[in-house]
């Protein structure tokens, strides 16, 4: 979205190839980070671009389905992802135009998305943001231990 932004280009989730390019973008830096050893934590996944095709109307493209099968079959992402919930607001920027109503919606099919491709969420309820990044560390913790 910045990136499209900042090309001038307003709204560039209308364009058909857009959640293709989504997936390139994460499958990229996905590779740029692997193989470091060190714990990774990825804001988006292309289970989260199935979710935004599903809640957009558009159909999954066999780029996404590809994808969604290369992570699975080599296992790139951890089974357990942090599922962060919703403050109780959403404030509208350049790259998130919808009402608060929607984004709940966009999030229950995020958490739909996340369950039917078979991952566990650990659960990082609305709080404080230093609770929250507490609650992350923890998990992460606990996780590599």
């Amino acid at each position: 979205m910045a990136r499209a932004h900042a090309r001038g280009e307003d709204e560039p989730w209308t364009r058909a190839l857009f959640v293709d390019e989504i997936v390139t973008l994460q499958r990229q830096r996905q590779e740029q980070v692997t193989g470091s050893g060190d714990v990774q934590v990825f804001d988006r996944s292309p289970v989260c671009t199935h979710a935004l095709a599903l809640y957009s109307g558009r159909p999954v493209s066999w780029l996404l389905a590809d994808e969604l099968e290369r992570i699975a079959s080599e296992g790139i992402y951890e089974r357990q992802v942090f599922f962060v919930r919703n403050l109780g607001f959403c404030e509208p920027t350049a790259a998130r135009r919808i009402s608060f109503q929607e984004s709940l919606r966009f999030e229950r099919i995020h958490e739909d998305s996340y369950r039917a491709f078979g991952y566990e969420l650990i659960d990082v309820p609305a709080d404080e943001l230093d609770r929250r990044i507490a609650a992350v560390s923890a998990a992460i913790s606990q996780l590599a231990s």
